[in-house]
């Protein structure tokens, strides 16, 4: 489930740089898990072909990961926000410097 996740975020951040063919044929693997079968079937392509397609999909959205770090910087937001509504839902005073730090930390990324 989670390399599924990881698959959906990359795709979502960087899906746009993909061809045409090459977004159509990773949407029909990432989000509507067909078969190779089924995707080289609907596609007019070998199975071969969709299996390479995909593999150089993967590879090329994990390349641009590891260039750019979107998905790993917005991950990091996702978290820092996490832990401020927690904090903001003790309703503690003495949480304010660490709500503050965290806000910070936030705009940092951004």
């Amino acid at each position: 489930m989670e390399e599924i996740v990881e698959r959906s975020l990359l795709y979502d951040f960087y899906g746009s740089l993909l061809t045409e063919h090459q977004s159509r044929i990773y949407r029909m693997a990432v989000f509507h898990d067909l078969s190779l079968s089924e995707i080289a079937e609907a596609a007019g392509i070998s199975r071969q072909a969709a299996s390479d397609l995909l593999r150089r999909v993967d590879r090329q959205l994990q390349g641009y990961e590891n260039n750019l770090h979107l998905v790993k910087k917005f991950n990091e937001v996702r978290r820092l926000a996490e832990q401020i509504r927690k904090l903001a839902d003790d309703k503690k005073t003495e949480n304010f410097d660490e709500i503050s730090g965290l806000a910070e930390r936030i705009l940092g990324e951004i």
